[in-house]
């Protein structure tokens, strides 16, 4: 008798944990519009062809190559594919589907300043249940924060996910997904005046971890050298600086800490010494600062700008234009990818995370982001 007591309760309780699990697959096969079958189908043993998948999608939606292999992992990807197909294929927001209703709150990193000045009110007016308001997160780390506390639906980042911050996901119950939907590129200001070529990787880190102080120790005039920056905390702009191309070295004490890029140019304005670094768009095009060519390699430096340079002496009736061509092959050597990060947690936040991400790759979107002042992901959008 007591063991078919503890039959019975065993099944019962196989039956109350495969609940959630089918809700969370009825939830993604519905809302991606995808047949039952092609999830069936993966998840019974195609992992080559899952692998094959993975291989041939763009590095936009995956940050691994990580085989999906359990049932949550299957129904994700099988949400991905609708995903890329949905935005990337769509000309206009108007032919994006499942957009959701209700008021979403999202945060995000200053460089996304101008993509939300641009793109997210033509997003409202297209979809006005789709309700966003914005959540001042100054700094990804307050941002993600946000996200882990549930004050935020989705968030706008500009830099990569560190792993303990997707641990800290994990042990709240979800994953983050990070989705890449424009290119940014960070560029040099130094003095309008300063005769230089351009500057080395390794020549931008010896500067500002105090190694190299005067212009001539890298080709230019004797002349004392003032590197100015945000702090550390500020922002993601100077956390992928200092992780990218200080390779985890702290700045300076040497380096003049401003509050925001506005201080920076202005300091790099009217200092004959002075070097700053932005998102390229808020340097490209300034009239009071000159912006660098910079490479890998002393013989192989890349304009941040479309040649020839623009003089300063004609601006602002014209202004120099981000060099697009090269951000979007990589052979500008110092970009990032802008991101949407998604929490994987089956509820509304999650789908209205991968809506707006799906908004932003349409056509229409990568328009936007262009005017916005950024690059767009796909090749065949040009201005």
């Amino acid at each position: 008798m007591s063991q078919i007591k503890e039959t019975t309760t065993l099944i019962l309780l196989l039956l109350i944990a495969s609940v959630p699990l089918g809700i969370g697959f009825w939830w993604v096969s519905h809302w991606s519009g995808l047949e039952l079958k092609f999830v069936t189908n993966l998840s019974v043993g195609s992992k080559d062809v899952a692998r094959k998948k993975l291989q041939n999608l763009d590095n936009w939606e995956r940050t691994s190559t990580k085989v999906p292999e359990t049932p949550s992992e299957l129904f994700n990807y099988a949400a991905q594919e609708k995903l890329r197909k949905a935005g990337v294929k769509a000309q206009t927001f108007d032919a994006v589907p499942n957009i959701p209703s209700g008021l979403f709150n999202y945060g995000g990193s200053t460089t996304w300043d101008p993509i939300r000045k641009t793109v997210d009110p033509v997003i409202q007016s297209t979809w006005p249940q789709f309700k966003l308001r914005y959540l001042n997160s100054p700094g990804s780390r307050t941002e993600i924060k946000m996200l882990l506390e549930n004050q935020l639906a989705f968030s706008q980042s500009s830099r990569p996910m560190e792993e303990k911050e997707y641990q800290q996901a994990l042990q709240r119950g979800f994953a983050f997904k990070e989705i890449p939907v424009a290119i940014d590129g960070i560029a040099i200001a130094v003095h309008p005046s300063l005769k230089i070529p351009g500057l080395t990787i390794a020549q931008l880190k010896k500067i500002y971890t105090g190694k190299i102080h005067n212009w001539k120790q890298v080709g230019g005039p004797d002349l004392p050298l003032t590197p100015y920056s945000r702090s550390q905390e500020a922002g993601s702009t100077v956390e992928f600086f200092v992780d990218k191309l200080l390779e985890g070295e702290k700045l300076s004490p040497k380096v003049k800490i401003v509050a925001n890029t506005t201080s920076g140019l202005r300091n790099v304005a009217s200092d004959p010494g002075g070097i700053y670094y932005a998102t390229a768009t808020e340097v490209v095009t300034q009239c009071h600062v000159k912006p660098l060519p910079i490479g890998y390699q002393a013989d192989h430096l890349v304009p941040p700008y479309e040649e020839p340079l623009v003089e300063l002496s004609q601006c602002p009736n014209q202004h120099n234009h981000l060099n697009r061509a090269a951000m979007q092959s990589g052979e500008y050597p110092v970009t990032r990818r802008l991101c949407v990060l998604v929490k994987q947690n089956g509820l509304e936040d999650e789908q209205a995370g991968w809506a707006y991400a799906a908004l932003l790759l349409s056509d229409q979107g990568q328009h936007l982001i262009n005017n916005a002042g950024f690059i767009s992901l796909h090749s065949w959008i040009k201005d």
